[in-house]
């Protein structure tokens, strides 16, 4: 799913508009029901909701939607910041459709208390902002904020940009943000998506042709995207058909790093195994993943290569093996042997951003897995969300690899630029250990057969829907990384068998 710019979704409007044809009336209709089916999921019978409403399309939104949940018996009321002289036409004439029953009263600096309104829906600005909110709808917004009960945002919190922008004003918190057929860039970053809430996309059929022409570096995974990318299984396909995976993993202290990104590479459906640990902690991976196989290195840390490293489809390597200087020698002689993909994390990503010049050793096609911490020793310091992405794309396509800047809505950008955004995910699964999974999963994958640009979107996003899975069970707060093995499994299989929602 593309993301588009604002003025990218104002022609998106214009171009369905034309081409349809529907009148502008006609698509505001049709999202504001879309938007109310949505709300009535969210609302309870009994709650009271009072619609503040903007000026522009945004608004004319807000109160077609109130028009519709008044219809559906829902307590309705709303309040406006501008007189109906200086609304848009089409915002004007939700206006004037509004029922008489509908309480309107115009603002006057807080929110209105007569209805007792128990939820808000935030109308007041959408993705046509430009700079940031002021006078009557800045103080709107910060009533908002003061706000004791749920709110909804349309389309966008009001006062947030739909790209990064040097100066904003207030903003919205929103517990649930319903964007309109596709999420905005701000909402998917940490400096301004925080504010969204739950983010529910609400489809109403912008012009396909448009949004297939229309350029953007960036994309929204999907269930269906990654269901595209999933091969098959043959049925005479043997353990050496689905590849074989090398893990450069632990150090005395760390074993656990070993542990669990072997346990994410087992998950992956590719046919062998092979754990590079220190010698004496084989015994604890034969107990703790019997399907593995053993490569042992004499030291407490990586410090010897394995033998036969052509017999790997592909080798990943950091979780846990720290960073003494036998460590940072072993992985520069690994970089210059091995010339097929690499999967790259934790102290592996440290020792190469202490020594730049290992940077020029990595194989093309590999993917580096970074948590931001690791990503500003890479790249170094930027200066706001949009200068971030400037580098995450430049170090991808400079290294001709994919870069995974793990964190909410985890950024996989591939050689060519592209950045997708993940979709699946918990705050449950920031814990220690879970990257460790993630880097054995992906590992696996690309043994299995997946491009590296692939392994990694649906690295990410099984890892992610497997923490959702593991906070249901056990709760965001008492989840662990030990646990995502066996629910990335669970929702491996999903996805294979349709079911994945």
């Amino acid at each position: 799913m593309k993301i588009l710019t604002g003025e990218q979704i104002r022609q998106a409007d214009l171009t369905t508009i034309a081409n349809e044809p529907v009148s502008s009336l006609a698509l505001m209709e049709r999202a504001a029901e879309s938007l109310a089916r949505e709300i009535c999921g969210i609302v309870a019978e009994n709650d009271r909701l009072l619609i503040l409403a903007g000026k522009g399309n945004n608004g004319g939104d807000g109160l077609a939607v109130a028009r519709i949940l008044h219809n559906a018996g829902f307590s309705c009321s709303v309040s406006t910041l501008y007189p109906a002289g200086e609304l848009s036409d089409d915002c004007r004439f939700n206006f004037e459709r509004l029922p008489g029953e509908i309480p309107v009263y115009r603002w006057d600096g807080c929110i209105p208390a007569e209805p007792g309104a128990t939820v808000v829906v935030d109308a007041l600005l959408g993705s046509g902002l430009r700079g940031p909110a002021r006078g009557e709808t800045a103080e709107a917004i910060e009533a908002i904020n003061e706000f004791e009960g749920p709110v909804i945002s349309i389309d966008i919190p009001s006062g947030m940009p739909t790209e990064p922008a040097t100066e904003t004003g207030p903003m919205v918190r929103a517990d649930f943000t319903l964007t309109i057929e596709f999420p905005k860039l701000s909402m998917l970053l940490p400096a301004t998506g925080g504010l969204c809430g739950d983010i529910r996309i609400i489809p109403i059929d912008l012009d396909p042709g448009f949004i297939d022409r229309a350029e953007s570096p960036y994309r929204y995974v999907t269930p269906e995207f990654v269901v595209s990318m999933l091969r098959g299984r043959p049925k005479f396909g043997h353990k050496g058909t689905f590849g074989h995976a090398l893990v450069i993993s632990g150090s005395t202290g760390m074993f656990g790093a070993a542990i669990l990104s072997i346990g994410g590479a087992l998950r992956s459906g590719c046919g062998l195994v092979t754990a590079h640990i220190p010698r004496d902690m084989a015994a604890a991976m034969y107990a703790s993943a019997p399907s593995a196989m053993i490569s042992s290195d004499d030291g407490e840390v990586f410090s010897s290569l394995p033998r036969d490293l052509d017999r790997y489809d592909v080798c990943g390597c950091g979780p846990g093996i720290g960073q003494a200087a036998i460590t940072a020698t072993a992985l520069e002689r690994l970089m210059r042997t091995y010339g097929r993909p690499m999967v790259l994390d934790a102290d592996a990503l440290n020792i190469i951003a202490a020594n730049a010049a290992l940077l020029e050793l990595i194989p093309p096609g590999s993917v580096l897995t970074p948590h931001p911490g690791e990503f500003e020793r890479l790249v170094g310091k930027w200066d706001g969300e949009d200068e971030k992405l400037a580098r995450l794309r430049s170090l991808a396509v400079r290294l001709e690899s994919t870069v995974v800047l793990k964190g909410a809505y985890t950024a996989v950008c591939g050689p060519d630029g592209t950045v997708c955004f993940n979709s699946t995910g918990t705050p449950g699964m920031a814990k220690g250990g879970s990257g460790d999974v993630l880097t054995g999963f992906i590992t696996g994958l690309i043994a299995r057969g997946y491009a590296p640009w692939e392994a990694a979107i649906i690295g990410v996003y099984l890892h992610g829907k497997g923490g959702e899975k593991a906070a249901e069970y056990y709760g965001a707060e008492s989840m662990n990384s030990s646990d995502l093995p066996d629910f990335i499994a669970d929702a491996y299989n999903e996805l294979y068998n349709g079911t994945e929602g």
